[in-house]
C-alpha cells in the first residue's frame, strides 16, 4: 500500500540533451537551420526577418507590414490565401515582436509543394491593399481604445516607455499613429526588410531531404536581394528610478509594474540572475507569491521576470492589487528584495528552485519544435549551445553566497522605475 502521508521522492535532472540545428546557406544568402525529430509527418517552417530601419516618425511601420502580409498579393486576395491554406489543412500565421517579424507555416510534408508557393508570394509579392489597411487601422484603433481602459495595459505601456523611450521597444503608441500609417510606408519597408539576406529560415519537425529541396526551389532560386539592410541598434542606461502615477479615480484595483533596464542573455551573469529572479517572483512558490498572495491576500497573482532583448535586457515585477493596499504591497515588495539581499537563501529553498528550473527546462523540450525555440534564443543572441551547458551548470551549482551577491548587484529598489495605474 502507498503511504499517502509521505511525499514521493524526486530525482535531480542530471543531463539535458538538445537536438542541434543543422545549418545551410542557399545561393542567394538565405540561411536555413533544420531541427529534425518526431514521427508525425508535420513540419514547421519559420521565416524570421530582423526588424530594421526604425524611424520614430513611423513607429507602426514594421508592425503593420508584418500584420498585413497575408492580406493580398498581386495574384491572390486575402480570402484566396486563407482558402488555399485551409484546403491543405495547413496553418499560416504572422507574428511581430520587438526584434523580429515572423511568417510561420505548419503543414504536412506531403502538402509542402502546394503551400510553399503561397508563402513565397506572401514574403515577396504582398501588395497591402488600401481597403485592408483601412480595416487594420479601424480595428487597431478600436482595440487600443478598449485596452486603454485596462490598468494592466496602461502599466505595461507606460513602463516600456519609461525604460526605452521612443525606440521600437518603448514607443508610446496613440490612435494618431494608426491614422498616420500609409500604404507607401508599408511597401517601402516591405522591399527593404523582406529579402533573403535579412531572413533566417528555421525548419523543425519531420524534416526530410525533399523538405529542404523544396525550400531551395521556391526561396533560393528567384528571390533576390535588392536593398541594403540597416539593423536596429539601441543603447540604454540604467535609470536612477522614479514614480510614475496614473490616477484612475474609480479604480478598485491598482496595476503595479516596477523594474529597470538590466542585462540580457549575452551577459555572463544572466543565468545566475535567472535563479535570483525565480526565488523572488519567478514561479508559483516564489517569495513574492508566498507573501503578497498567500500571506497578505493583496492579489491573485504577482510575479517577476528577467527579459532578454537584442539590444537590452530588463527586470520587472508586476501585479494587480486592491487599490486600498497598493502602498502596502509596494512596501512588502521592497521588504522581500531587502531580505534577499541581506540574508542568504537556505539550501532547502535553493534546492527546490534548482529542481524547478531544470525540470521546467527539461519539460519544455517535448518535441523538435520546442528544441527549435531553444535554438532561436541563442542564435539571435549571437550565442552557441555552450550557453545552455553554462546555464545548467550555473543552476545546478550556484550557492547562497552567489545568489546574495547577484541580488545586491542587480536589485536596487530605489533605482527601480515604479509605475502605478489606479490608486495609491
Amino acid at each position: 500500500m502507498i503511504d499517502r502521508a509521505l511525499a514521493p521522492a524526486f530525482g535531480e535532472v542530471e543531463n539535458i540533451e538538445l537536438i542541434r540545428a543543422k545549418p545551410l546557406v542557399l545561393a542567394n544568402g538565405l540561411k536555413i537551420f533544420s531541427i529534425e525529430g518526431g514521427e508525425q509527418d508535420l513540419v514547421r517552417i519559420e521565416f524570421i526577418f530582423s526588424n530594421i530601419d526604425y524611424d520614430p516618425a513611423k513607429p507602426l511601420q514594421t508592425f503593420a507590414t508584418n500584420t498585413m502580409l497575408n492580406d493580398g498579393t498581386s495574384e491572390l486576395s486575402s480570402t484566396e490565401i486563407a482558402d488555399k491554406i485551409d484546403y491543405y489543412g495547413a496553418f499560416l500565421q504572422t507574428e511581430y515582436a520587438n526584434d523580429h517579424s515572423t511568417v510561420t507555416l505548419f503543414t504536412l510534408n506531403k502538402h509542402l509543394a502546394n503551400t510553399l508557393p503561397i508563402v513565397k508570394a506572401i514574403v515577396s509579392d504582398s501588395i497591402f491593399p488600401q481597403v485592408e489597411l483601412d480595416t487594420l487601422i479601424r480595428n487597431q484603433k478600436q482595440k487600443l481604445s478598449v485596452s486603454l481602459e485596462k490598468n494592466d495595459f496602461l502599466s505595461r505601456k507606460t513602463f516600456s516607455h519609461v525604460l526605452f523611450g521612443d525606440t521600437l521597444y518603448g514607443y508610446d503608441i496613440s490612435a494618431a499613429d494608426y491614422d498616420n500609417l500609409s500604404r507607401d510606408q508599408l511597401t517601402t519597408y516591405f522591399k527593404s526588410a523582406y529579402q533573403p539576406k535579412n531572413c533566417t529560415v528555421i525548419v523543425s519537425g519531420k524534416v526530410k531531404e525533399d523538405t529542404i529541396t523544396l525550400i531551395d526551389k521556391y526561396f533560393g532560386k528567384d528571390w533576390e536581394n535588392s536593398f541594403d539592410v540597416k539593423e536596429n541598434e539601441f543603447h540604454f542606461e540604467m535609470g536612477s528610478g522614479g514614480e510614475h502615477y496614473l490616477e484612475k479615480a474609480d479604480a478598485l484595483q491598482s496595476a503595479i509594474r516596477i523594474g529597470q533596464v538590466s542585462i540580457n542573455r549575452t551577459h555572463a551573469d544572466f543565468p545566475g540572475l535567472q535563479v535570483v529572479n525565480t526565488i523572488l517572483g519567478g514561479y508559483f512558490g516564489s517569495r513574492l507569491m508566498a507573501n503578497i498572495r498567500e500571506d497578505k491576500g493583496f492579489t491573485y497573482g504577482i510575479g517577476s521576470a528577467l527579459v532578454s532583448l537584442k539590444n537590452a535586457g530588463y527586470f520587472f515585477i508586476a501585479s494587480e492589487v486592491g487599490a486600498d493596499v497598493c502602498t502596502a504591497a509596494l512596501t512588502e515588495i521592497e521588504k522581500e528584495i531587502t531580505i534577499l539581499k541581506e540574508q542568504p537563501v537556505t539550501e532547502g529553498e535553493l534546492a527546490l528552485v534548482r529542481n524547478y528550473m531544470l525540470g521546467s527546462m527539461l519539460g519544455s523540450l517535448e518535441n523538435a519544435l520546442s528544441h527549435a525555440d531553444k535554438f532561436k534564443n541563442i542564435y539571435f543572441s549571437g550565442l552557441d549551445y555552450d550557453y545552455y551547458k553554462n546555464y545548467i551548470n550555473t543552476v545546478r551549482n550556484i550557492g547562497p553566497a552567489e545568489v546574495q551577491a547577484l541580488a545586491n548587484k542587480y536589485l536596487n529598489f530605489n533605482s527601480f522605475e515604479k509605475v502605478i495605474v489606479g490608486k495609491k
